[in-house]
């Protein structure tokens, strides 16, 4: 679907259906594809794919820890392989989805610290609570909002994660300052998301499928560096995962797509 001058809401409200469709899909047994491209891999929709969950970098032991249904297979990497999360922080992940990164973090937090997910779908966060609840944590939280405006207190985060959601923001500078916000000084952020190495095409970026494929809204590297320091983040640091274009390149009916974009880790921190 083409439409021209997409503007915020256009595009947040397709997220939003796109990834609740997603979560009843796979609540009816009716896998989480959708549709974006032979390959059914990826952000778009693997679900319960371990051989995927380990291209990212989860040990099939991750899988087998949490709820069958947890993993949706919507991320682009392993963003608790650089967080180095320590017993009793609070943790907050953007997008949380159904719920799988929380339950990691909550498995190495070992009932210690706080767990807090976020997630703009009633039908994602009502899948994630069940997962917790049959995963049998006390101590993860899921709550409805929206990243560019967190439901969280000021400076209450030491961690913030996040697995392939921020390139579905229209709004990224604000998801930036809001991350600054509520972490705490001294916080951190450990995101493995996609970014573009060379402008996506104008054209590409109108398609509201491969924005919502996690390709056409990633922004270059150097315009999420600014974003970052501009919310008031010090020490920042993008590594580009080359080697994630193969899987990139199966996300939509274009494999030419992998040309522009790639997955990537990111930290920074808050001074």
């Amino acid at each position: 679907m083409k439409t021209a001058n997409l503007d915020a809401t256009q595009i947040r409200e397709y997220v939003r259906e796109r990834y609740g469709a997603i979560a009843e899909q796979d609540d009816a047994g009716a896998g989480s594809g959708c549709g974006c491209g032979a390959g059914g891999s990826s952000c778009c929709g693997g679900a319960a794919d371990t051989k995927y969950a380990e291209k990212l970098g989860y040990s099939p032991a991750d899988a087998a820890a949490v709820p069958a249904g947890a993993d949706l297979g919507l991320g682009c990497g392993n963003p608790l392989a650089l967080a180095s999360i320590k017993p009793g922080e609070t943790v907050l992940d953007l997008g949380s989805g159904a719920g799988f990164d929380c339950l990691l973090a909550a498995r190495q937090l070992a009932g210690t610290g706080r767990i807090i997910g976020v997630d703009m779908s009633p039908a994602m966060l009502a899948k994630a609570r069940r997962n917790a609840a049959a995963a049998g944590f006390a101590n993860v939280e899921f709550r409805l909002g929206e990243i560019e405006h967190l439901p969280v207190a000021d400076a209450s985060v030491d961690l913030i994660i996040s697995n392939c959601v921020i390139n579905l923001s229209p709004e990224k500078e604000l998801v930036f300052r809001e991350a600054f916000r509520v972490l705490k000084p001294g916080g951190r952020l450990a995101i493995a998301d996609i970014v573009a190495t060379k402008p996506v095409p104008a054209g590409l970026r109108q398609q509201l499928e491969s924005i919502g494929a996690c390709v056409a809204g990633a922004a270059l590297i150097a315009d999420l560096q600014t974003m970052l320091r501009a919310a008031g983040f010090g020490r920042v640091d993008l590594q580009p995962r080359e080697a994630s274009r193969q899987m990139v390149a199966e996300w939509t009916e274009d494999a030419a797509v992998a040309d522009f974009v790639v997955s990537a880790y990111l930290t920074a921190y808050k001074p």
